[in-house]
């Protein structure tokens, strides 16, 4: 028999190979096997979880104010005077109480190697909700250590199960609110992916039966307790068929529990296209969607608004709820000195938000209402983000103005009207 080296060369070669990836599976294995029992131990404590907060039994109400990064603290400031204002009744009377925590700046983080130091977390556990200015999120290359999302460490220390977002352009008759899962999906593991070998690199996406359940159900008693009609589901469910087909699943089973309200179910890809097609644009209302996606589709839908600077961000769990700015910490206009002519809106919506869910439903609408005359329709003042615009405090003054006009509410509907 003829000898060919080559031939023993690649067997060599494939046996080798065989034992690194023996080794590499073996570590993999191990690695998966931490991950699914975090997840497991998490489910347990899903099911028990705690009933709602009342806030008409708390006084006083703490209100936490996280300053961020960038841009962060300046519009938290700018928006911690607009409410201070609108509550003053209440913070004088000692229903409301405001307090500034600091120390979740990235320097902070990075230098206690943890996406919320162990300090600030126990202040943020110490108020009832918080409003947050964006932080900044490391990522490869950046120079940053690579720490988890301070946002998603958030609304997993506090159960924030529900990121809700509405949009709202009443002159093309859209009015939508997204209820996105906080807590699952890709982002519930994002730092705990494993490269498996030098070219496989593996992340994990977690969806539960309980995490599913309560957020598609939170849609539903939305939609019911708001008047509205109509639940979307958006998932991937034919392609990503466990993960996604179990969310999809768990919106047949809730929408029977609510035979007044319609229910209809979109695929994500296609969905992002509906939301830029006039002709289908009102045919939403509450959209319920797994993490991924609402991160996503949330951003499109703000951009459809005006743009990510307009809208605010609310993160409720049962115990818990922080109410924040969607858009990035800005850091090249503090670099820029530009940082006082950073748009409020965003987490001045955000705070409208908080209004409501504090029970402040009066306050919270005309404050709703305000943002809209002056940032969609009537516009005397304007932000550009740089000296030819506003600054953060003129265009806080404009709104508190425009808040304190008893014919806000009529301004509005003529406004609306008009357009329509």
């Amino acid at each position: 028999m003829e000898f060919f080296p080559c031939d023993l060369s690649r067997c060599y070669f494939r046996k080798e190979y065989r034992v690194v990836n023996s080794e590499a599976i073996e570590t993999a294995k191990e690695h998966f096997g931490n991950v699914l029992q975090q997840q497991l131990e998490r489910v347990e404590k899903l099911k028990q979880a705690p009933d709602w907060t009342d806030y008409s039994s708390i006084s006083p109400i703490i209100v936490g104010m996280l300053g961020g990064d960038g841009i962060g603290p300046t519009i938290s400031a700018e928006t911690q005077r607009v409410l201070e204002y609108l509550l003053r009744d209440p913070v004088s009377s000692g229903k409301v109480e405001f307090r500034v925590i600091e120390g979740l700046t990235i320097e902070n983080r990075a230098a206690k190697m943890q996406s919320i130091p162990d300090d600030v977390l126990e202040e943020i556990k110490g108020c009832h909700v918080t409003l947050k200015g964006p932080t900044h999120t490391p990522e490869q290359g950046d120079g940053w250590p690579n720490i988890e999302s301070a946002n998603v460490s958030m609304r997993k220390a506090l159960d924030l199960f529900a990121n809700v977002r509405p949009v709202r352009v009443p002159a093309e008759n859209i009015d939508w609110t997204f209820f996105r899962e906080n807590t699952e999906d890709m982002y519930a593991l994002g730092s705990q992916g494993i490269n498996v070998t030098d070219d496989l690199g593996i992340d994990f996406r977690v969806i539960t039966s309980q995490g599913s359940e309560r957020i598609i159900e939170a849609a539903f008693a939305h939609a019911q307790r708001t008047g509205r009609t109509k639940v979307t589901v958006v998932t991937k469910a034919n392609i990503v068929k466990t993960t996604d087909g179990k969310f999809l699943d768990f919106g047949r089973q809730i929408a029977q529990r609510y035979p007044d309200i319609e229910w209809d179910s979109w695929y994500i890809d296609i969905m992002t296209a509906a939301l830029i097609n006039p002709a289908r644009q009102q045919d939403f209302q509450v959209l319920v969607l797994p993490n991924l996606y609402g991160d996503i589709l949330t951003d499109e839908a703000a951009q459809i608004q005006g743009g990510v600077g307009t809208a605010g961000s609310a993160n409720i769990g049962k115990q818990a709820a922080m109410f924040e700015a969607i858009h990035g910490s800005a850091p090249r206009m503090v670099q820029e000195g530009r940082a006082q002519y950073a748009d409020p809106s965003s987490l001045i919506r955000a705070g409208a938000m908080m209004l409501e869910h504090i029970g402040f439903d009066e306050l919270g609408q005309k404050l709703h209402k305000a943002l809209d005359i002056c940032g969609q329709y009537e516009r005397k003042v304007v932000m550009t983000g740089r000296s030819t615009g506003a600054t953060s405090e003129v265009f806080g003054d404009y709104i508190m103005e425009t808040v304190e006009d008893a014919s806000v509410e009529a301004r509005w509907e003529e406004y609306v009207n008009a357009e329509a």
